[in-house]
């Protein structure tokens, strides 16, 4: 038997169990790019066609945003699906056709029912269109060179697994600063509203302990993958990669950098951010006798706000995009 097809889709033979086997298309953008899907977290990510026919067929993908691994086979997106279905249906419908017509040809009936069947052509639908997320900006893996977009914050590369610790912190930096630009573009009056219920001051502060945790991430990565044995020289110092000095001190002794020797860096302004992020955390943003230590030429009393701006967040991630390129070397 053959099956009609749609453009699109064709029909291979039967496989060495007997199955029916068809071909169906995965059409690519006009970039050359096509979805995939992570069958658990199921979000959308779009890899280059070219570069993902040259990968093996027993490729196990890497969802770039939960890490989730699999073979590459069970990244479908839910439109892909759709089309394969088409095709599904479109041969059971002419399987059956040919059932009920060797039923017909053989004139089978009893006194109580004589079935009759009459043939009609058969005309595949049309394949359903794939109208999935377009392409905002294409990500080059610098381990393995594979092309790939993704459409949120992610730390995987879909071939090679886990990115860089550099290029995730740039990565997430770059998004805390476009989250603030995307402020300046709030209409007038809808600007007035959030800023007198806060919204503002609590996205400034929020950014603020953000961009501490990604240069925390990326210390810690670092030091970790180049200090042996990292595990022995961290044990029992807590949180040491959030406290500046100490960070500092370890880079010293043992990578021989010293941040705070760096001409571009102002170590004065980042101890300051530091320390407002950590007030905010662990004292409600009120000024407490550790903060006045830190920052001991502020004017401010223990019991007083510390206020965080837009200004100051932009300085916190200018400042940790440096920190972050001296720390990855």
């Amino acid at each position: 038997m053959t099956f009609r097809t749609a453009d699109g889709a064709s029909y291979e033979g039967r496989d060495e169990s007997g199955n029916e086997t068809f071909r169906v298309s995965i059409p690519s953008d006009e970039h050359g790019y096509f979805g995939r899907e992570c069958p658990v977290c199921q979000q959308i990510f779009r890899m280059h066609l070219d570069d993902y026919k040259a990968l093996p067929d027993d490729l196990i993908l890497t969802c770039p945003y939960c890490g989730h691994q699999e073979e590459h086979t069970s990244f479908v997106t839910s439109q892909q699906q759709e089309r394969v279905m088409r095709v599904a249906q479109d041969a059971a419908m002419q399987l059956i056709s040919e059932a009920l017509g060797g039923l017909g040809r053989s004139g089978r009936s009893n006194k109580f029912v004589k079935i009759t069947y009459r043939s009609m052509p058969f005309y595949p639908q049309p394949l359903p269109d794939i109208d999935e997320e377009q392409l905002v900006r294409e990500r080059t893996c610098v381990t393995c060179g594979i092309r790939y977009a993704v459409f949120g914050e992610h730390s995987f590369c879909p071939v090679s697994g886990a990115l860089d610790a550099g290029e995730v912190a740039r990565d997430a930096l770059g998004a805390e600063a476009s989250k603030l630009s995307a402020l300046d573009s709030i209409p007038g009056p809808q600007r007035a509203a959030l800023r007198e219920q806060g919204v503002f001051d609590r996205i400034a502060v929020d950014t603020l302990s953000r961009v501490v945790g990604v240069v925390e991430r990326l210390a810690r990565a670092e030091f970790e993958r180049r200090v042996e044995p990292a595990g022995q020289i961290l044990k029992g110092k807590g949180n040491v990669f959030q406290r500046l000095d100490d960070l500092a001190d370890l880079y010293s002794a043992h990578l021989d950098i010293d941040p705070r020797l760096v001409p571009d860096v102002d170590w004065v302004l980042l101890t300051k951010l530091w320390a407002t992020r950590h007030a905010h955390v662990h004292a409600g943003g009120l000024v407490d006798t550790k903060y006045l230590q830190i920052v001991n030429y502020s004017s401010l009393k223990v019991g007083q706000r510390i206020v965080v701006t837009a200004d100051d967040a932009r300085n916190a991630i200018r400042q940790a995009m440096i920190l972050c390129s001296i720390l990855a070397g």
